[in-house]
């Protein structure tokens, strides 16, 4: 199983290298119990996005380089 993201890291999504996020954190909605991704764009308006976790550690076709969504960097 692969790890799951933490505070402070540095992910990269699959559609290119210069696409880099630093994690903030892994919330948990209050209700559904659902785990999110929330992370920062390290390039561009440097804005925070939120992400089911499932979703951001899925993997991604296989026509491209890198087999998941997002792979961690740092």
């Amino acid at each position: 199983m692969r790890a799951l993201p933490k505070s402070g890291e540095i992910w990269v999504h699959f559609k290119g290298e210069d696409k880099k996020y630093l994690i903030i954190t892994v919330a948990t909605h209050t209700e559904t119990h659902k785990q999110f991704v929330v992370y920062k764009a390290l390039y561009g308006d440097f804005k925070d996005y939120i992400r089911p976790l499932d979703m951001f550690m899925s993997e991604v076709d296989p026509d491209v380089s890198q087999k998941y969504r997002f792979e961690k960097l740092i």
